[in-house]
């Protein structure tokens, strides 16, 4: 408990401190990176240690710190920048101190310390009476008396050597730590960017296909354990495949370590009692790194989530691995906050101050943020996206919000703008601006257009947006069927081309299946015919949805209404390598399917599961020339079908599986299983699902 109660006292030594002051003229980058905390070190030492003085023009204050002795500074003493600026004794002892020690350091550094930091670092504040030189030859004899730290500063005076090392140590050792905080945070961000694209470049090198397909058989596709990957294991959390636990391994592994090394102490120390070792320092640091770290985390948080992430652009990886590294650096970012909040508590609250500090603004913002990404986490958890998903949206940017302003408050209203920690939080302030501006940019481009909707069956709809074009998939936005006129919803685009027939106040032409040329096992039975009387299409995006719940549900009462349109997102994946595309779709899984289907320009094989025949029906005609084997009302045997496909043909084949996530789940794994065990096989796997 003694002990303890030493490494408090050593705590408040350092947070009130004027070494680290909570003011001061703004810096511009990082710490280490275009901030330089004590340049000259030797001058900012020398001051250092007359700080602890009273001096002829200092006043008392009611500061009362019970566990401070009186030799841990007069903390209850309050000394002026017009004070120092004008006080005759500290002008002098300070230019004595500093032309002892800083014999190495050109004069105009010097000068300049002197006009900017003497007074204190305020961005206005008094100059100096007089210059560093000027200063020093108004010392008419050298002085001989040895300042006694904490006691009054009436003559000039001598800087005891051991005085004088054990604040040089400390301010040393302390900007080297932070330093060493930024340039770790640096080294978290960059490389929590740039790996995925380097990993996403090798897609461009020629590796051997069947090497690929063993690789992606043992180290990518599968997950990491079990046979589920979109299917929720007891409905609460998704396995990752083998991949995505890699480099999930490795923001977990690099968290850790970058908390854990580079820490280094240093006796004698001034802010430290020298009885306490380094236990005092490293404490501080650790916590320090935590905070650093954390807000480094914070840019990642907001890149990985974004739908206008540009790394989307950049690699071949998918929103729905982004999103659960969003998750796990959520968890990383949140755990580092709540470490560096909580062993901070314990220092105010055994050193006594705590009473007084959490009164403060710094440390109230710093509670919100803490507590605002705390209760985050447990209201993100996959039951609540999935049954409440648009109250969790709505409670997740608010919360966001007050993570990001109680973050921007606890270092201004602690620090100013001095030591440039705020830089993160502007960095994830910027990516959060630039996706949404994107976001309107998409809106604009579209404006405001119709939607008109059709009725298949008692499950489904089919909604058609004229003069819009993109492809992937896009977020409608319905602002009459809701007050929260924000609310959109993704759904994959269909079709880029509306056949006149399905256009409001045009003939209708005959939509059976022979007559467009298309038989149920998609060959051609009459391209003549179809070929001579081709129907009229109109640019325009198709839709096909599946009625739940909300607002897919209030879709069926109208025929048409105003919608937003934001596309388009989800390019689809480059196949040129495989002259076989085999697409497994269930029900609306389709609509991911013919718009790859239709581009592929090798063979082409459809394999649909459907709930009703008219859903097939209606969307035939976008399938012409694709072979397709469908079923209604029963289950396809995926593992038998994909077994004929791949082991029979001897030429690359990319499989696309569109469906429910048990469906995408059993793809997966009859693939990755074919995939290890035959080496003749050469196949590529693209899932296409909305990720929760």
């Amino acid at each position: 408990m003694a002990r303890l109660r030493s490494i408090v006292l050593a705590f408040v030594h350092v947070l009130v401190s004027s070494a680290h002051v909570t003011t001061g003229r703004d810096g511009h980058g990082l710490i280490g990176y275009g901030i330089s905390m004590y340049n000259p070190l030797c001058a900012y030492t020398c001051r250092d240690v007359l700080s602890t003085s009273m001096l002829a023009c200092s006043e008392h204050t009611d500061m009362h710190m019970p566990m401070l002795k009186k030799r841990e500074m007069h903390m209850d003493i309050e000394t002026s920048p017009e004070c120092y600026a004008s006080d005759d004794s500290f002008l002098r002892t300070l230019a004595y101190c500093m032309s002892t020690h800083c014999s190495d350091v050109a004069m105009w550094s010097l000068e300049k310390y002197w006009n900017l930091n003497v007074a204190g670092r305020q961005p206005s504040q008094p100059i100096p009476k007089t210059t560093y030189q000027q200063t020093l030859a108004n010392i008419a004899t050298e002085p001989s008396d040895q300042l006694v730290l904490g006691e009054d500063l009436n003559h000039t005076m001598l800087v005891s050597d051991d005085d004088y090392q054990a604040s040089y140590n400390a301010q040393a050792m302390f900007e080297k730590m932070e330093d060493n905080h930024e340039k770790y945070a640096i080294v978290l961000i960059v490389s929590g960017a740039l790996i995925p694209i380097a990993f996403s470049l090798l897609r461009f090198v020629p590796f051997p296909t069947a090497l690929v397909t063993q690789f992606n058989a043992w180290f990518v596709d599968p997950p990491v354990f079990g046979s589920r990957h979109k299917t929720p294991v007891a409905g609460l959390f998704h396995v990752p495949t083998r991949g995505q636990a890699f480099f999930i391994f490795y923001l977990v592994s690099i968290n850790v370590i970058l908390s854990a090394v580079g820490y280094q102490g240093i006796q004698p120390n001034s802010w430290f009692a020298s009885i306490l070792g380094r236990d005092g320092e490293i404490i501080t640091y650790v916590t320090n790194r935590m905070g650093v770290l954390s807000f480094a985390n914070i840019p990642l948080l907001f890149l990985y989530a974004g739908r206008n992430n540009v790394l989307l652009w950049l690699t071949n990886w998918s929103h729905g691995t982004f999103l659960l590294l969003h998750r796990w650096v959520a968890w990383i970012a949140t755990l580092q906050a709540i470490l560096h909040s909580a062993i901070y508590l314990e220092i105010y609250v055994h050193g006594g101050t705590h009473a007084s500090e959490a009164k403060l603004p710094y440390w109230i913002w710093g509670i919100v943020a803490t507590l605002c990404m705390s209760i985050l986490l447990p209201t993100s958890i996959l039951p609540v996206r999935k049954n409440v998903y648009e109250l969790f949206l709505a409670w997740h940017v608010v919360l966001s919000i007050f993570v990001l302003v109680g973050c921007i408050w606890h270092i201004f209203k602690r620090f100013t703008r001095q030591w440039g920690y705020e830089t993160w939080i502007y960095t994830a302030i910027a990516i959060w601006g630039f996706e949404r501006a994107m976001r309107l940019a998409r809106l604009a481009r579209n404006g405001i257009k119709t939607a008109q909707v059709t009725i298949i069956d008692e499950d489904y709809i089919r909604v058609n947006i004229e003069n819009v074009s993109g492809s992937g998939h896009a977020f409608l936005y319905f602002p009459t069927l809701t007050w929260r006129v924000w609310e959109n919803h993704p759904f994959s685009v269909a079709s880029t081309v509306i056949p006149a027939g399905e256009l409001p106040g045009t003939p209708q032409y005959d939509a059976d299946v022979e007559k467009l040329g298309a038989s149920s096992d998609g060959s051609d039975s009459d391209s003549h015919q179809a070929r001579q009387y081709p129907s009229p299409t109109k640019v325009g995006l198709t839709f096909l949805v599946r009625c739940k719940a909300g607002v897919t549900a209030q879709l069926r009462t109208h025929e048409r209404l105003p919608v937003l349109v934001e596309s388009a997102y989800g390019p689809h994946a480059d196949l040129s390598d495989y002259s076989r595309l085999i697409c497994i779709a269930g029900g609306v899984g389709i609509t991911a399917c013919i718009p790859i289907l239709r581009a592929h320009p090798g063979m082409r094989k459809l394999f649909w599961g459907a709930r009703s025949q008219k859903v097939i029906d209606a969307m035939t005609p976008s399938l012409r020339g694709v072979e397709m084997e469908s079923y209604v009302g029963k289950r396809m045997n995926i593992t038998e079908v994909l077994h004929r496909e791949l082991m029979e043909g001897s030429t690359p084949a990319a499989v696309l599986v569109s469906g429910p996530s048990e469906m995408a789940d059993e793809v997966r794994c009859v693939i990755s299983e074919l995939g290890r065990q035959n080496k003749g096989v050469r196949v590529k796997l693209i899932e296409e699902a909305f990720s929760w």
